[in-house]
């Protein structure tokens, strides 16, 4: 059967495939559509599986919510080319507005999401890597609820998000300690919630150092305690300086406006992958035999 223009375009309409890839699939399926978008997937699935291995330390963090309800979502590619294209964009805005629709507990139920289009999260990933040549991965998600209090929004570009769980205050207040999250990056609200083994580690280091001091033990003791009460002021949210007005600390700052926060998430695309780097000479071959 001749294959024409226009079922080539139909095709691609359809699968978002290449025109070549289209083109092939409808003449090994002697001209039958439905035969050749089938065939399209399962080489979609194919090259997904093929990629999967790849390090996927780009993307994007998307910020959706609907009433009082919000989700963070990460979605890496391997590429800041990739995770600026319009296709890639899309489908991880889609994920997020799917989240806040069905909320899946697991990267797994979300993979196993269907969506309006019929198929699943994770076909359409598997379809969007054999289109963008690149792995993707979704990475993770949360779902905040304001429940009896506020909750606060702040992204910076599409790399960092951050969200606020507070009561008392106003929403001028959520978004500047959402805002000060996103840049001082605290590990948690208070010094109580700091892992105590990472008290104890930053007590040993200090220790160490007021032992090659030389001074009397009650000294290295006020010295080492000095040191790890400026060192949980820097990694709490309520002791570090507040980043609009440093001549305060955010703790002090919600005191004043009798408001408290009890709980924030912050996303960045990428924190602890280990990124790709680039050898030209080997993406070449590879390009040559085909990968």
């Amino acid at each position: 059967m001749a294959i024409t223009a226009s079922m080539v375009k139909e095709l691609r309409e359809r699968t978002g495939a290449g025109m070549m890839e289209c083109k092939k699939a409808l003449t090994e399926a002697d001209g039958n559509i439905e035969t050749a978008i089938e065939e399209l997937r399962k080489r979609g699935a194919a090259q997904a599986d093929k990629k999967a291995g790849r390090i996927a330390a780009e993307g994007l963090i998307v910020a959706a919510s609907q009433n009082d309800v919000s989700v963070l979502l990460e979605v890496n590619c391997e590429t800041d080319f990739v995770a600026k294209d319009e296709n890639f964009v899309a489908f991880a805005n889609l994920l997020g507005q799917s989240i806040l629709a069905q909320r899946p507990e697991s990267i797994d139920a979300l993979a196993s999401l269907v969506l309006d289009s019929g198929i699943s999260v994770e076909e359409t990933r598997q379809n969007l890597i054999a289109k963008i040549g690149e792995n993707i991965s979704v990475r993770r998600f949360e779902v905040l609820s304001a429940g009896e209090g506020q909750l606060s929004i702040y992204q910076h570009g599409a790399r960092i998000a951050v969200a606020v769980l507070s009561s008392g205050g106003d929403e001028d207040l959520g978004r500047d300690i959402a805002m000060h999250v996103a840049a001082s990056r605290p590990l948690c609200v208070s010094a109580d919630q700091v892992d105590p083994k990472t008290v104890e580690k930053e007590r040993g280091i200090y220790l160490a150092q007021a032992e090659d001091s030389g001074k009397p033990p009650e000294i290295m003791e006020k010295m080492v305690e000095g040191r790890v009460r400026k060192f949980l002021g820097e990694v709490t949210l309520l002791g570090q300086p507040f980043v609009k007005d440093p001549d305060q600390t955010v703790g002090k700052l919600l005191t004043a406006q009798n408001a408290t926060v009890s709980r924030f998430v912050r996303y960045e695309v990428g924190e602890g992958l280990e990124k790709k780097q680039d050898d030209f000479v080997a993406e070449v071959m590879a390009q040559a035999k085909g990968d």
